[in-house]
Parts: structure tokens; sequence; C-alpha cells
């Protein structure tokens, strides 16, 4: 007899690892026990993160202008998205950028530069802002992401004090040559595993609504499971104008609830975090997600705009959730005149024009 979501979770609480076919099922949940699932699978979520949020922020070091071919990414060889396209920010720039969401209540800071990999130099230029961040915020975790690593480069981060590193698999192994030609999937789970070997965390999760199947999506789950990624992105697909996949809208606010709650039920006790699209995609339901994902980025991503920090962090108060690291009475949160996200159709993308790059504030 098939388990409901409550008796699934039950057995996982009492040590159980679930099988893809139930992963599966859950996947396939109708529309009308949604509620069911989400009340399920926030029981995981609570047994190992409470109540609380973390926030993390990111730095586009280098925006653009990138060899590879990712059919999803704005910033891809033939891409025609109109995104910002600058080189290396400077250490000052960075640090700058980094302040600003350390200060909007971020306890981690993505260093993210676009490319196939870095060079040596890059390595040492990224190091550089690492230990300026780690020096003058010691109990903030800065994880880098830089692409595909060379023996060593992960090691030369790690001593420059990185905590993490980020390389997303993206997608299942199955369907990873339809959405990229110029590097193959070993090189990402490869890198995944330099990333480990080298001490730092290992950060690598997924983005759905590509054309992928459900089948899939659990492939790519159960990779990460097996790949011990400490912390999970969920990418919703940002289908911009200009790129192969634009105008691709497969995913309803439902669906990508159940994709949200499937992945805690596969990795209860790794940290999910809502990436980039939620807002667009998630729409009104982004509260109910945060009772299953324990992580959300602030501000803005790469390319994109996101919504308004102060509206994320009135979110997470009204919902009951507290930021991990902060006080809550600490954490700024009052508004700016800076243009958001909010003032656009959320059935678009907007693209990002503020932060890194510019000569604009960002949006924290």
């Amino acid at each position: 007899m098939t388990m409901t979501p409550d008796q699934l979770a039950d057995s996982i609480l009492d040590g159980r690892e679930i099988t893809e076919a139930e992963a599966l099922a859950l996947l396939a949940t109708p529309d009308a026990e949604l509620l069911d699932l989400v009340s399920a699978g926030s029981r995981l979520r609570r047994r190992h993160f409470g109540m609380t949020i973390k926030l993390n922020y990111l730095v586009n070091l280098k925006s653009g202008m990138c060899p590879e071919s990712c059919t999803y990414c704005s910033q891809s060889l033939g891409s025609k998205a109109e995104i910002l396209k600058y080189s290396w920010l400077s250490t000052e720039e960075a640090m700058d950028q980094a302040s600003m969401g350390i200060g909007g209540g971020a306890s981690r800071v993505c260093l993210v530069a676009s490319g196939r990999g870095p060079s040596r130099r890059d390595v040492g230029r990224v190091g550089e802002i690492v230990e300026r961040l780690k020096g003058e915020n010691p109990e903030v975790e800065v994880c880098a992401c830089l692409g595909i690593l060379k023996d060593g480069q992960a090691e030369a981060l790690k001593e420059a004090g990185a905590d993490a590193y980020n390389h997303n698999i993206n997608t299942a192994e199955s369907f990873h040559d339809n959405i990229v030609k110029t590097h193959s999937y070993e090189d990402r789970t490869n890198t995944v595993e330099l990333a480990k070997s080298a001490g730092l965390s290992p950060c690598s999760g997924l983005i759905v609504g590509l054309g992928e199947s459900d089948e899939q999506i659990i492939e790519a789950l159960f990779a990460l499971r097996g790949l011990d990624s400490e912390s999970i992105p969920i990418n919703f697909l940002v289908p911009f104008d200009g790129t192969p996949l634009e105008g691709r809208w497969n995913l309803t606010p439902t669906q990508c609830m159940k994709i949200v709650a499937t992945a805690r039920f596969v990795c209860p006790d790794r940290e999910i975090r809502l990436a980039g699209g939620r807002e667009i995609h998630l729409k009104s339901l982004q509260p109910m997600a945060l009772h299953l994902a324990n992580s959300i980025f602030l501000g803005d991503y790469l390319t994109a705009e996101g919504q308004a920090a102060a509206d994320d962090l009135a979110m997470i108060r009204d919902n009951g959730f507290t930021i991990l690291g902060q006080d809550e009475s600490a954490v700024r949160s009052e508004d700016t005149d800076t243009p958001t996200a909010e003032d656009a159709d959320h059935s678009d993308p907007v693209i990002r024009r503020r932060g890194a790059g510019t000569t604009q504030v960002a949006n924290v």
C-alpha cells in the first residue's frame, strides 16, 4: 500500500531514506492534496532547521561574455539577452556590494563570475576578495562560484578563507546534453568532488523548467544527494528573450511547490534554497514554500532583478520565521526609493540594472 506524505515523513524521521519511486509519486501529488504534502514536508524541515531562514547574497563579479553554450543562460555564448555586461569588479567594488548584502541580513555571500572556469590569476583575484571579506566579517560564510575547477584551485580558495564552492549540476545526467554541448555532466560533478576534497562545503543544485521530465527531476535530486551537496539551490527557469529557451513557461506555482517539497523529502537534512526565478514562478506561494525551503537569496540575481529586499524580510517575519544568525531588531528593512521588480509585471523577468557593475544602489 502506498504511504501518504505524512506516513512517508514519519519513516524518514525514523531514519529511512525515500526511494525514487516514492519521490516520483510525491511529484505527482494532485493539486487538491498539495497542503497535505507541504504539511508533511514542513515536519522534516522543522526537525533539522526549526523556523530559521538563511539569507544569501549574490555578488556578480563578472557578467556576460561566457564562452559556454548553456541554452538557459542569458550570459552564454550566442545569447542576445540585453543584460548587463562588464569585466571583473575591483576588490573595493566587490566589498561594497558584499557589505550591502551583509547589512541587509545575509549570512552567506556568494561570489560569482561568468565563464567556463577560472584562470590562476582569477583565483588569486577572488582570493583577495575572500580574504578581505572574511577578515572584516569572520562570521559570514563566503561561497565562490567560478565555473569548472582545475587541480589546486579549490585548495587555493580554501586557503584564502572560502567556506563553500557552488557548481550546479543543473539537470539530470540523462538530460544534460539537451541544454549544453561545450562541457559534460562529468565536468560538473568532478568540480563538486574537487571542492569537497579541498574541504570546501559543496553547494550544488538544479534548474527546473528546462523541458526535463518528472523522472529526470528525481534523477537530479538523487544525484545531488549522492554528491553530498550540503546546500541545494533550486532555480526556476527564467526564459529571457534572446536565449534559446525564450518563451518557455513550463512551470506552474503548484508544480514548483511539489518540486521543492520532493527535494525536502529526498534531502531532509540539507539546506534547500529558493533561488533564481522564485518570484515569477512561485508567485503568491512563496511564503508557503518557506515551510519547505530554509534558505533564499536576498536582493537580485546574476542578471535578473529579484523581489524587493524589504518585501522578502517582511515575508519572513510575517510568516513566523526568523533570520539565521541575526537579531531581528538589527536587520535593516526600511524602504528605499530604488526601483524594484515590484514595479514590473512579474510574468516577465526584469533585467538587473543596479548593484554590481553599475552606479545604481543595490537591492538590499
